[in-house]
């Protein structure tokens, strides 16, 4: 029983100790830090102006080593991020750029429902991104040490976005973790993906429409999006259906064509539609008192390449088909 205890004990001292308690002297830390941005070619005055004042925000690594347990069933997300005034608001946003979303999406071949709903998903359409000031935030998380490797890598990327005129590093806000504007980029998402459609010399994904949607778009283009697909479905299975769960998953493809002779169908009960070339994977999610079937198509992957959530990957797609105006 006393093992028990002074464990007990032990574990509340740990959950309680003083953030940054075990860390050495904050100043010490960032001056080794500016000399790695040096050799990264941060230049001296973005350094000097960013870093010179940077502040710890203690409720950063709180929320970093506390993050809650995701307890949503499927149902109570997708009631959350795909409800009737998103679904109202993306058609708005869709007929509102029109000529932009299709010139966008002729050039990165993707469609434009995806380009919106992600748009919507991330930040309700730009409302929600974020009131942390990005650079404090980084550098909290550099300092806090738990992945303290990431998060220098990604303040440096943030530093370098700076330095390249894209946006002060004052109005640099995004989430506590570092995702930035609208898309919800990381810096380093920044540097591979986000693109200056407007053409005024800055990639501006915190303000500047149109930047922000080609940005998004080019991000599923570089990972291959095949414009003429959708992501899936959701389907429902006949009393016949009896395939091992350990198929259940993305590694495992099949035909819609197999999957019919599975006992796979539409949700309404119909066929899937006829195909021998079109493979899907089949996912089942354990909605708390039923269990949902989904098909996902290799645009699924691509989504869950922008985030690893396949409740995210399903929101994703049910807006997209819900804002599709034809």
């Amino acid at each position: 029983m006393k093992y028990i205890f002074f464990f007990i004990i032990t574990y509340i001292f740990i959950l309680n100790k003083p953030i940054f308690a075990d860390q050495v002297d904050f100043n010490t830390w960032l001056e080794s830090f500016k000399k790695d941005a040096i050799k990264a070619g941060i230049s001296s005055s973005t350094i000097d102006k960013n870093l010179t004042n940077v502040k710890l925000i203690p409720r950063v690594v709180e929320l970093d080593r506390k993050q809650p347990e995701f307890t949503l069933t499927l149902r109570q997300y997708l009631n959350n991020v795909v409800n009737k005034k998103r679904i109202n608001k993306g058609i708005g946003k869709i007929r509102e750029n029109w000529d932009l979303l299709e010139s966008i999406s002729d050039q990165y071949n993707v469609q434009s429902r995806f380009i919106v709903a992600l748009w919507g998903i991330e930040t309700d359409y730009g409302r929600i991104s974020g009131g942390f000031p990005v650079i404090d935030a980084l550098a909290t998380l550099s300092y806090d040490g738990r992945r303290g490797e990431y998060f220098s890598k990604e303040l440096i990327n943030a530093l370098k976005i700076i330095d390249g005129g894209h946006i002060e590093g004052k109005n640099m806000m995004g989430s506590w973790a570092g995702a930035m504007g609208q898309p919800q980029f990381m810096p380093s998402s920044f540097l591979s993906y986000a693109q200056d459609y407007n053409n005024d010399g800055r990639k501006d994904i915190w303000t500047t429409k149109e930047d922000v949607l080609a940005s998004a778009a080019n991000y599923l283009s570089k990972l291959k999006w095949n414009k003429n697909q959708t992501w899936g479905r959701e389907v429902s299975v006949t009393d016949e259906f009896n395939v091992d769960p350990a198929f259940l998953t993305l590694k495992h493809e099949k035909t819609l064509n197999d999957w019919q002779e599975l006992g796979v169908r539409k949700l309404d009960g119909t066929s899937l539609p006829a195909s021998t070339n079109l493979k899907a994977s089949l996912i089942v999610i354990d909605d708390k008192n039923s269990f949902r079937y989904f098909l996902a198509y290799e645009n699924f992957k691509k989504i869950l390449r922008w985030n690893t959530s396949n409740f995210f990957a399903i929101a994703v797609g049910k807006l997209s088909d819900s804002i599709t105006i034809r």
